[in-house]
C-alpha cells in the first residue's frame, strides 16, 4: 500500500478517535433523536469509563500510531489534525491524575444527561396520566 495512503487511514483513524470521544462524552443526547442509541452508547460510555480511570490506552491509539508508522511518519503532518485534533484527543501533560478527573468528568456529564432524559419521561408519564 502506498505510504500516502497508510497517511490518509492514520487521519481517519484520528478523526474516528475524536468522533467516538464526542460520542462517548455526549451520546446520550441523542437519545432525543432515536431513544435506541442507549444501547450503544452505554458500552461505549462504559468503555471511555474504563479507559480513563484505568490509565488504559484505547485500541484506536495503537491503529492510528501503526498506520503512521506503515506511512513512515511519527506525527500527522495535516496542519489541522496536527494542530487541532490531535492536542483534543492526546492533551499535553496528561497524567494519571488528571485521565482520573476526565473520567469522573465524563461520569458527572452523563447523570446529568441520562437524569435530564429520566425527568422527562417521568414528566410525559405524569402528562399522560391526567
Amino acid at each position: 500500500m502506498d505510504i500516502l495512503m497508510y497517511e490518509l487511514f492514520a487521519n481517519l483513524s484520528l478523526i474516528a478517535h475524536l468522533i467516538f470521544i464526542l460520542f462517548v462524552i455526549f451520546g446520550g443526547l441523542l437519545f432525543f433523536i432515536f431513544s435506541k442509541v442507549f444501547y450503544i452508547h452505554l458500552p461505549a460510555l462504559l468503555w471511555g469509563i474504563y479507559i480513563e480511570l484505568t490509565n488504559s490506552v484505547c485500541p484506536l491509539t495503537y491503529l492510528e500510531n501503526w498506520f503512521l508508522n506503515k506511512a513512515e511518519l511519527t506525527t500527522y503532518s495535516n496542519g489541522f489534525i496536527n494542530n487541532y485534533l490531535y492536542p483534543i484527543i492526546y492533551p499535553e501533560g496528561l497524567t494519571n491524575n488528571i485521565q482520573i478527573y476526565l473520567g469522573i468528568t465524563l461520569i458527572v456529564i452523563n447523570i446529568l444527561i441520562y437524569g435530564f432524559i429520566l425527568k422527562n419521561f417521568q414528566r410525559r408519564k405524569l402528562l399522560l396520566n391526567k
